[in-house]
């Protein structure tokens, strides 16, 4: 299945946004500070993004679980 996917990245802010799905949703946090999850009106995941994206290169990599709804 294609998908297109929307990659945005802010180098003042150094905030990296990526989009699965254009839909109005909202952001969320996740377990990890730098993360956010954007999700639905149903709560299924349809993007993330990472602040401070920069600082993650020198460190270990970014993990996070983003937490779709149940269906």
């Amino acid at each position: 299945m294609d998908k297109d996917v929307t990659v945005w990245y802010d180098r003042e802010g150094d905030y990296l946004e990526v989009i699965f799905e254009r839909k109005e949703g909202y952001f969320r946090e996740t377990d990890n500070d730098a993360v956010m999850e954007k999700v639905d009106q149903d709560g299924h995941v349809i993007g993330f993004s990472i602040l401070n994206v920069s600082q993650t290169q020198s460190e270990a990599p970014v993990s996070v679980t983003l937490r779709d709804a149940a269906p």
